[in-house]
């Protein structure tokens, strides 16, 4: 699946809205550390909604051209390359942040129906901004991957909902964005996915009308019960995958993110309403407190 005319328009004017000056810079500082390689930087999620940014953890991704060029240490562009991407802490002039790494290849890949996981194209269905690009070829780079990743959730999302629904651009993200959280290990509160349309519902409108004016999703078109039971399947897959990937990621990221362990509990308290306080023998080793605090989680429910 290749975006197309409409949906990269819209992607394309998503992108290239205003942000916070203090996020240019950020985004800017992050290409910094990797040199050459950088050749875009996007920031996304629930941090795009906010006015006030003090006190909030940032989310970015940093695309490069390949792993090697990125990282003076080996055994980084190994790990990025087996268990993408890398996720690394930032703090500059008073804000923190997180920042992922994904070549251009990774990214554009990750974004399309191809991906063995939904990590990528489940944040990038969403509005995102393109805060740095390297020159006119990585921005150009960049929106046709991000344009990838709407569509790919509305065609995955489609075969499972009712005729009637799937005309509806809320049923059909909603449902996609609710399925997507079953396939990662993410705390998130009943009624997510709701909020996050609701948050820009005329972006979601329009990514549903353009994705239907390039040819790529037919609401309209009968689904068959085969149909139905491929996509069934695909999602199981993508569930299968997709948690156990959250497990590897947690734990490389032990190794990788420092202070993972506590931005680990901070996300959880954050969405999921725990009381989740770290001792301290769990902050002196984080990879033993990962593995050990994961199946309380799942256990409570705050997160799967």
């Amino acid at each position: 699946m290749s975006a197309s005319h409409a949906v990269l328009a819209l992607v394309g004017a998503e992108l290239a809205k205003t942000i916070d000056p203090r996020v240019a810079e950020m985004a800017s500082a992050i290409a910094a550390q990797h040199g050459a390689a950088s050749r875009a930087v996007l920031f996304y999620g629930s941090c795009l909604r906010e006015s006030q940014l003090d006190g909030l953890m940032l989310d970015f991704y940093l695309i490069v051209s390949n792993y090697s060029a990125a990282y003076e240490r080996r055994w980084l562009a190994l790990a990025n390359r087996l268990i993408p991407p890398n996720v690394f802490p930032f703090a500059h002039q008073g804000l923190s942040a997180k920042y992922a790494v994904l070549s251009e290849d990774d990214f554009a890949r990750l974004c399309g129906p191809q991906a063995d996981n939904v990590s990528v194209w489940a944040r990038f269905a969403q509005p995102a901004r393109l805060a740095w690009a390297a020159d006119g070829a990585a921005r150009e780079q960049a929106v046709a991957a991000v344009a990838q990743a709407g569509p790919t959730l509305l065609s995955l999302s489609l075969p499972g909902l009712a005729p009637d629904a799937r005309t509806s651009a809320h049923a059909v993200f909603d449902h996609g964005f609710s399925m997507t959280y079953k396939a990662e290990l993410r705390a998130e509160r009943k009624g997510r996915a709701g909020s996050i349309i609701e948050s820009a519902p005329e972006y979601y409108a329009a990514l549903f009308e353009a994705a239907q004016a390039d040819g790529q999703i037919s609401p309209l078109a009968p689904v068959s019960p085969a149909d139905a039971k491929i996509a069934s399947r695909r999602w199981r897959r993508l569930q299968r995958r997709g948690k156990g990937l959250s497990v590897v990621r947690l734990i490389k990221a032990s190794f990788t993110f420092a202070g993972g362990i506590e931005y680990l509990a901070w996300k959880i308290n954050r969405h999921a309403g725990t009381q989740i306080v770290l001792r301290p023998w769990q902050r002196r080793h984080p990879l033993i407190a990962a593995i050990v605090l994961l199946p309380r989680l799942l256990a409570s429910r705050a997160v799967g």
